[in-house]
């Protein structure tokens, strides 16, 4: 069975990441198409072999999926304008973008998969969720799947709403780190460290940290208890953590996210 053609709507730094993990894996970069209004977009697109148009409608002829990588506030006039065939799947990573519009812009029988990567797709270490709506059959959600994972990893959800949630956790999430890792170099930084000490030893920490809690797959709050002696150096600062109620301050921090998500789809 041969590749199914993709054509990618928006030429951005996502898409560049996904059409690089495919030409990677294998795919011949004949059968992918991209459109983008912006020149400079399109010559980075071009670069890798793909053929690039500045005309959606030009780039989805003949495609068997259309991968929507637009701003989400672009997305209903760029939609209502492609001509999409009824058995093209219509793939979203426009964040906010809910189905129920898709289908509105497009027709009834459209079949969709909406998706919520996150930032560390660039660097194919992402973890992408994916919700299909009925149209949308099983050769079909392979094809998604495999498209998808040419950035990192993917899970399925079948409830949409869910998406609200995992933008919360994994969408947003790579801030969260972020925001850690700048307070510890901060921290380190008080304590004397140079900056670049401070960063070094954070940033390496953080990606051994990552390593256990995926290799061993142990809970993180059992590798966090194994490291904690009683009476030690990670004991209090830990309890400063607990005295601050920071625990709740994140889950409060995230459902403060979740709700955002769902204002955002609700705006469009």
């Amino acid at each position: 069975m041969s590749d199914p053609s993709i054509a990618f709507i928006g030429a951005g730094n996502m898409a560049h990441a996904l059409i690089s993990g495919l030409i990677d894996a294998g795919r011949d970069p004949q059968g992918l198409h991209a459109s983008d209004p912006d020149e400079g977009q399109r010559n980075n697109i071009r670069a890798l072999g793909v053929r690039v148009f500045e005309n959606n409608n030009a780039a989805l002829e003949g495609a068997d999926i259309v991968l929507l990588a637009v701003k989400p506030q672009a997305a209903r006039s760029v939609v209502q304008a492609l001509e999409l065939r009824h058995s093209q799947l219509l793939i979203s990573i426009c964040a906010g973008v809910a189905v129920r519009h898709l289908r509105e812009w497009t027709q009834a029988t459209q079949p969709i998969v909406r998706c919520m990567p996150n930032t560390p797709a660039l660097l194919r270490a992402g973890i992408t969720a994916l919700c299909a709506n009925e149209q949308v059959s099983d050769a079909q959600r392979s094809q998604a799947q495999m498209l998808l994972s040419a950035v990192g990893r993917v899970v399925w959800v079948n409830e949409e709403a869910d998406l609200d949630a995992i933008t919360a956790v994994s969408g947003s999430g790579p801030a969260y780190f972020f925001y850690l890792m700048d307070a510890m170099i901060d921290a380190g930084v008080r304590l004397g460290l140079p900056a670049d000490l401070a960063a070094t030893l954070t940033v390496e920490t953080a990606l051994g940290a990552a390593r256990m809690a995926t290799e061993t797959k142990t809970p993180p709050g059992i590798l966090r208890a194994n490291v904690t002696s009683p009476g030690g150096t990670t004991e209090a600062a830990l309890k400063s953590l607990d005295e601050a109620h920071t625990h709740e301050h994140v889950v409060s921090a995230l459902r403060e996210a979740a709700l955002r998500a769902r204002t955002l789809a609700e705006e469009l």
